[in-house]
């Protein structure tokens, strides 16, 4: 049975914060409020309070169930790689109870404040997590569950590595870039070029892994 740590309790407190913010804003929102956003960060679709309230607790809810299955994941990986990193995996949790929460709060500042264009609050925040996952990259043990998994990297040790040094640096290269570009760019264009940028940040790595797959089999 794992013990409840300090990180546990840090992460349980920032996971909170979004229904203290929410609560504090809570009797200034309007019957109808924004429910949906378009691409040029302009509400295009809105219901009911309790509408909101709901998407939030699908955030909290994938935000729990995260954490949660990172914290466990030694006891259910059958590679049985991941207790060699436990600790990688335990920093990427609590990376991503960090980000449900900041985006937890980012959509209900934008739904109280509807003039506020809201991809210039999400986008930034989800390329800041490309760059951190990009960061730990290096670090992520061969397993089932995060990372690059593909056919050929769950084959192969040494794909696996390969392919993740090559994503670390695209993905906190690219998550760095995509952050400084989309505060800045029209809306629209900042979305199209985010989506642009996550492609090739999922494909590379995927192509890369293949065709190391290719050369290695053939050696």
């Amino acid at each position: 049975m794992k013990k409840f740590t300090w990180v546990d309790a840090a992460a349980l407190i920032i996971w909170l914060l979004p229904v203290a913010y929410i609560a504090y804003i809570y009797s200034s929102l309007p019957a109808s409020v924004p429910v949906h956003f378009g691409a040029d960060g302009r509400p295009d679709r809105y219901g009911s309070r309790l509408e909101f309230i709901g998407g939030e607790a699908i955030l909290m809810g994938a935000s729990a169930f995260t954490y949660l299955l990172m914290k466990f994941l030694p006891a259910i990986d059958p590679k049985k790689y991941v207790k060699y990193g436990e600790a990688t995996f335990q920093k990427l949790a609590f990376g991503m109870v960090v980000f449900l929460a900041a985006l937890g709060i980012a959509i209900a500042f934008a739904t109280q404040n509807e003039a506020f264009k809201i991809d210039k609050l999400i986008l930034p925040i989800i390329g800041l997590l490309f760059a951190f996952i990009g960061n730990m990259m290096h670090s992520i043990k061969p397993n089932y569950f995060a990372g690059i998994r593909t056919p050929w990297t769950l084959e192969d040790d040494d794909i696996w590595r390969a392919t993740h040094r090559l994503a670390g640096k695209l993905w906190f290269t690219a998550g760095i870039s995509l952050t400084a570009l989309v505060l800045f760019l029209p809306a629209g264009v900042s979305t199209v070029v985010f989506l642009v940028g996550v492609g090739i940040m999922v494909l590379v790595p995927v192509g890369y892994s293949y065709i190391y797959f290719k050369k290695h089999r053939q050696q």
